[in-house]
């Protein structure tokens, strides 16, 4: 149970919940005990009536007496129970609500390179599937847990109280059932990992079907993705077949062995009773009462093994990926103040998970208030220097600089905070399109919202909507064209207002009269503002402080638009090729 350990600290913050349950639970179970003590009296009481020791008055009295004692136990066993549960079950509760966050947190804080190394449905299920397991660890099977171990103490010393040579052997299958108990769980644990890691498999599979099924009934591969998770289900419903194999076994072995319990106390008890060992017949009645009170204990001790052995299997995925160390950290607490100036001294960059140099020694300086347009072609590295801008993944090689400062000492939160950033491939969330803009200044008003998608030049598509900036989007946007996702993610940017503003792209999918309107807002926006641009067109960048063009991560040219476009190079023929498009239409 190692790595449940993890689980102790929020054990420690709930503790008084937890003793206060505790305590309510033997309590409870001391009144549920109660009942088979009565039940001897009322054996006792009825073998002297009718053996004439006592009068009909004193008869009907004392068996009034015991069944009043054994309702009322059984009235306050009950209350004490309900309590029982709102104390232990909701602390399982509050530990989940703890656990999840922590996990949250933890996805939040790790790198890009973690996301790309982990798929999305493997991260989905071990905050749900995983969590929801440990989440029976820590409140029914502890509360079962305390149950066994309290009617198991007080039974057996009242049973020992009463006859000790009968308690004896009522209690030899006990350590038979220890040894099953002990094969079982180990096997328990073994398949509990296996069928989660096919759980996370099933949640992937279905997730990217989900996410790509625009694309799976644009090649009409249906069937074929169909037969893809048949196969997956059916290889996670054998492995769930056999953990379940095995589960199978406690509850029968639990009954047989109470069964057995049963019978030794009948027998043995009867033979005592024949021989005088043991003076009323109501003591075999007493113990076969605790022998059948103790039945569902002891095959809870199976379910609750069952419990722990999957909650462990749970918690050690789920510790994997709380033990690992965000590559991206922020070394400085107090704030900075971010202005805007940008420098690359020397950077070179290879990402560690496809061993791709993007950057080769690359060096440009952007002052404060600057426009920089990067071009080059697809996988050329423009992306990538947005990326490190941002501090998305920090660089081993040369050194960026922000504000006169290394980028590793500028604090973390500043330096995004002042960044408005518009991806090349739009993210929108399943939320309202006023909310999907806000998202760039969560107090911004309504006028400010309209304001940034008039600049944006999304507006007059929005108001088209029936519900207008209230419409509720699809999944990643999908309600809207390639286009409008575009230019509802410049307005999230640009609603920001930020010291620094990266475009990577993201004027692909308007055509040519709307990007003029939106590079004419864009230069009003970006008035003081460090910008930079990255494009495939050079309407885009034509206006830029400077411009830099990329070529398998170096730079092969730099300098304004008016001198590249006299240089014989990538830009001038980039220029003349898109000039003739243009006056060709």
């Amino acid at each position: 149970m190692k790595e449940l350990q993890h689980l102790n600290k929020y054990f420690l913050k709930y503790k008084t919940n937890l003793l206060i349950g505790i305590f309510i639970t033997i309590i409870a179970r001391m009144f549920l005990l109660f009942t088979p003590r009565y039940v001897k009296k009322i054996f006792i009481v009825i073998e002297k009536y009718f053996n004439e020791e006592m009068p009909i008055e004193a008869f009907k009295a004392e068996l009034l007496e015991a069944i009043l004692f054994i309702i009322g136990a059984a009235i306050i066993g009950g209350i004490l129970t309900f309590f029982m549960r709102q104390y232990i079950i909701n602390v399982s509760r509050y530990i989940e609500f703890d656990l999840k966050n922590e996990i949250y947190e933890q996805y939040q804080k790790l790198s890009l390179n973690f996301y790309k190394k982990n798929r999305t449905g493997d991260l989905m299920n071990r905050i749900s599937e995983d969590v929801g397991r440990v989440r029976m660890y820590a409140g029914p099977a502890i509360m079962y847990s305390i149950n066994t171990v309290t009617l198991f103490v007080i039974a057996l010393i009242y049973m020992f109280e009463e006859s000790p040579s009968l308690a004896l052997y009522t209690i030899i299958p006990l350590p038979i059932l220890s040894i099953v108990i002990y094969k079982l769980s180990k096997e328990i644990h073994r398949r509990s990992t296996i069928v989660q890691e096919y759980l996370s498999k099933l949640s992937t599979f279905t997730q990217e079907s989900f996410s790509g099924i625009s694309v799976i009934k644009a090649y009409g591969i249906e069937p074929q993705t169909s037969a893809n998770f048949s196969t997956l289900a059916a290889e996670s419903k054998e492995k769930q077949i056999d953990l379940a194999r095995v589960q199978a076994w406690f509850f029968p072995m639990m009954l047989l062995l109470i069964g057995v319990s049963n019978l030794i106390v009948i027998y043995i008890g009867g033979m005592q009773y024949i021989n005088g060992e043991i003076e009323s017949i109501g003591t075999i009645a007493e113990f076969i009462i605790y022998v059948n009170l103790l039945t569902w204990p002891v095959a809870t001790v199976g379910w609750v093994t069952s419990i722990i052995q999957q909650a462990e299997a749970s918690q050690k995925r789920i510790n994997e990926f709380l033990r690992i160390e965000p590559e991206i950290k922020n070394t400085v607490e107090t704030d900075t103040e971010i202005t805007g100036d940008i420098e690359f001294k020397n950077v070179t960059f290879t990402y560690d998970d496809t061993n791709i140099t993007a950057l080769k020694n690359i060096n440009f300086h952007v002052k404060e208030g600057e426009t920089l347009a990067i071009i080059g072609k697809t996988g050329s590295g423009k992306s990538t220097i947005l990326d490190l801008i941002g501090r998305l993944y920090d660089i081993y090689e040369g050194s960026i600089i922000i504000n006169k400062q290394e980028i590793d000492q500028v604090n973390l939160s500043n330096l995004r905070d002042s960044i408005g950033y518009v991806p090349q491939e739009a993210f929108l969330f399943s939320d309202s399109l006023k909310n999907n803009i806000k998202f760039g200044k969560e107090d911004a008003t309504d006028e400010e919202v309209i304001e940034a998608a008039k600049n944006a030049q999304v507006h007059k598509n929005i108001i088209k909507f029936n519900q207008g900036y209230d419409t509720v989007l699809g999944e990643r946007g999908i309600t809207l064209s390639g286009g409008q996702k575009q230019r509802v993610s410049i307005a999230r940017a640009i609603i920001k207002l930020p010291k620094i503003l990266l475009f990577d792209d993201c004027l692909s999918a308007v055509d040519t009269e709307t990007e003029e309107k939106i590079l004419k807002n864009l230069n009003k926006i970006t008035k003081g503002k460090t910008t930079i641009i990255v494009s495939h067109r050079v309407s885009s960048a034509k206006n830029a402080n400077k411009i830099i063009v990329l070529e398998d991560g170096e730079i092969v040219q730099q300098g304004t638009h008016d001198t590249l476009i006299d240089i014989d190079g990538y830009y001038k023929h980039l220029y003349l090729k898109q000039l003739s498009e243009t006056t060709s239409k």
